[in-house]
């Protein structure tokens, strides 16, 4: 097809827009168009995707037969069998009367079934029937229907996604997608939205009798930049807004952000599904030492205040503090491993087993070494022993690779 006859058929179904990827899902429109195959209109919600299935019909031998739109998201599951093939008299409560259906209605035309993803898989059975042998049974019958129907369908729904998980049956895909036809959304179509804007101020400025709003230069820019989630319907519907609310026609950048939600003109970054936390000895580890070095500021402070204490006691200081008004809290210490991960206790809680074990002196506890180095050389130790020396058992409680420990334990001197 030639620029000029496409931008005939841009001018007969209202299309605005010279994006090269809308040019070529027109132009593909128009060549299968007077074809019998099955076409499968994909693109995000409110790019307008049912404007194609119109140029198919118009298009095609068809154009003098009938045209029904069945939006399939829009019927409840229960009547969408009857809604599509018919049904026959009290073939279920409440038919009270024969039904034809769209399949029976359109015979010798076109149907588009928007939102198709969103079918039934029962359904999807009776659709595929009609697409492979014109066959079709209406609800409460056993007679076999003949109809000569051309089917457009159009989603906004992943459908390869949709077969993985179950929900889309593959051999109705295929026989749908005979030709694919992709409509860009309105982020990836440039300047086409300063033009689509134009035409929609000027459409509501007829129908509300006011002067046309305009665009200023660097409102012309952020409307270029927006991600418009909505696509042309959503422009559409902050056009119609603006030229309502505005008493200034001329549109800057500071007054259309007004109207463009926050949440998307933050650039968009890469969601991270299914990814699980890490809780590697490693990660336990790194949060140990964390601990660690936020308690050695503390520690540091007792050691002054035991020091303090202590010279008193030995008359060197110029105040006496009688012994019984000083409590000195110990530093916590690091107890065995224990599934893996360490465990911090404070030395004033004593395990049941060490009830009768001598005290350490609160001295002692201040003084103790927090050596990173030897936690970890402790806690490698005391799993070594828990597993009698096996070192694949105790790397896995330890959950570090046996490669790892290896290094360790060789480092450490623990062979």
């Amino acid at each position: 097809m030639t620029k000029a006859e496409i931008q005939q058929v841009k001018l007969r179904f209202g299309i605005i827009g010279n994006n090269e990827a809308l040019m070529r899902a027109i132009d593909i429109a128009i060549q299968v168009a007077p074809t019998d195959l099955s076409v499968l209109i994909t693109g995000e919600s409110g790019v307008g995707k049912e404007s194609f299935p119109q140029i198919i019909h118009q298009y095609s031998r068809r154009k003098h037969g009938q045209y029904i739109a069945v939006n399939c998201g829009a019927i409840p599951e229960g009547t969408i069998d009857s809604e599509l093939f018919g049904h026959e008299k009290g073939a279920f409560t409440g038919a009270i009367g024969e039904r034809k259906g769209y399949f029976g209605e359109v015979n010798g035309g076109t149907i588009f079934l928007d939102e198709v993803g969103e079918l039934p898989l029962p359904t999807q059975a009776r659709l595929l029937r009609v697409l492979e042998t014109g066959e079709f049974i209406k609800v409460g019958s056993s007679k076999v229907e003949k109809t000569d129907v051309r089917i457009v369908a159009a989603t906004n729904v992943n459908l390869t996604q949709a077969i993985a998980d179950g929900r889309f049956r593959e051999d109705l895909y295929y026989r749908l997608n005979t030709v694919p036809v992709q409509v860009p959304s309105l982020r990836e179509r440039g300047e086409d939205v300063v033009l689509l804007f134009r035409k929609f101020a000027s459409d509501f400025a007829e129908k509300y009798r006011m002067p046309a709003i305009q665009l200023t230069e660097d409102a012309k820019q952020m409307l270029v930049s927006y991600t418009w989630p909505g696509n042309v319907r959503q422009l559409k519907n902050i056009t119609e807004q603006i030229s309502i609310i505005e008493t200034n026609r001329e549109i800057n950048a500071a007054i259309l952000k007004g109207y463009l939600p926050e949440q998307n003109n933050a650039q968009r970054l890469p969601a991270l599904f299914g990814v699980k936390e890490n809780k590697s000895f490693e990660s336990e580890r790194e949060i140990l030492y964390q601990v660690l070095f936020d308690m050695r500021q503390d520690v540091t402070e007792l050691k002054k205040l035991v020091h303090d204490i202590m010279a008193e006691r030995n008359g060197v200081g110029t105040k006496s503090v009688p012994p019984a008004t000083c409590y000195v809290p110990a530093a916590p210490v690091v107890a065995p491993v224990t599934a893996g991960v360490p465990t911090i206790i404070h030395p004033s809680v004593k395990p049941a087993s060490d009830v009768d074990d001598d005290i350490q002196d609160t001295e002692e506890y201040v003084e103790e070494s927090l050596s990173l180095d030897e936690v970890e050389k402790e806690m490698i130790r005391k799993a070594l022993e828990k597993h009698h020396g096996k070192r694949k058992s105790a790397a896995k409680d330890l959950n570090i690779s046996e490669r790892t420990l290896y290094r360790k334990i060789k480092e450490y001197g623990l062979d």
